[in-house]
């Protein structure tokens, strides 16, 4: 059985942005993550005879987005004839960054769970575009959600709501060093890959609209490469980038 719903055009986003108090809110959307992530998957699924399979997350798959940040935010800040050997330094680093994640790929992940893809119809949330779906690591929304780039909250929510879904999650046995490794890891994976789909969208599809969050995605990034973890690459990114410019960056030439 198929239900259509007109779900509204009202988001989460245009909710909770006018909200004072986000907490118990913001929960709500780490529940719906938590009852995604108990869905027991199959490798193989038929919609009207149509046989649709999900594909699994894998470090072919991160290292191809987070390309994009080489490939499109790279190109406009830095000499071109650079960017081949600054990639093949910066990746080897993140490749070995990458096969320190802990949780296998083993739960439904949307790959795009952010304020703006959740409906709001009364008090019912519901999620769109999981034309993206993939068997993922299950830190992989949780970082989409609480380090979201167009929608600012204080750290102590994020700490919160990290703290929540630990709690309330099947992973709650675990070390939480782990979960916060994870986390951190795919946050940064996951807004190098947007540095590089905004630029993309203003140099290719001529959108200036989203140049405006590059500064908060930056902030993001340094706020979890705080980590140990990045070290290594902090190191590299300071002595073979010019960060300073990277990050001052508001509107490219044509």
């Amino acid at each position: 059985m198929i239900e259509i719903t007109d779900l509204g055009n009202k988001t989460f986003y245009d909710y909770i942005k006018k909200k004072k108090n986000k907490l118990q809110d913001y929960k709500r959307t780490i529940d719906m993550i938590i009852k995604l992530q108990k869905i027991k998957l199959k490798k193989t699924y038929y919609f009207y005879n149509k046989k649709i399979k999900f594909k699994k997350y894998s470090i072919n798959n991160l290292h191809k987005e987070s390309d994009l940040f080489f490939d499109w935010y790279l190109k406009f800040t830095i000499k071109k004839k650079n960017i081949f050997k600054l990639k093949k330094i910066l990746k080897k680093e993140l490749n070995n960054i990458y096969k320190k994640l802990y949780f296998k790929n083993n739960c439904f992940t949307h790959r795009d769970f952010h304020a703006s893809n959740i409906m709001m119809s009364g008090k019912k949330l519901s999620l769109i575009d999981t034309q993206d779906a993939i068997i993922g690591n299950p830190l992989y929304d949780v970082a989409s959600l609480i380090d979201d780039v167009r929608i600012k909250i204080p750290q102590n929510l994020k700490d919160n709501l990290f703290q929540y879904y630990f709690i309330k999650s099947k992973f709650k046995n675990h070390n939480k060093f782990f979960l916060q490794n994870d986390f951190d890891i795919l946050s940064v994976q996951r807004n190098l890959k947007i540095l590089g789909i905004f630029i993309r969208l203003y140099k290719r599809d001529k959108k200036s609209d989203y140049l405006k969050y590059l500064p908060y995605t930056w902030q993001l990034i340094e706020r979890r490469m705080k980590n140990p973890i990045f070290n290594k690459l902090n190191i590299l990114m300071k002595k073979y980038l010019p960060l300073k410019k990277l990050k001052k960056i508001k509107k490219y030439e044509n």
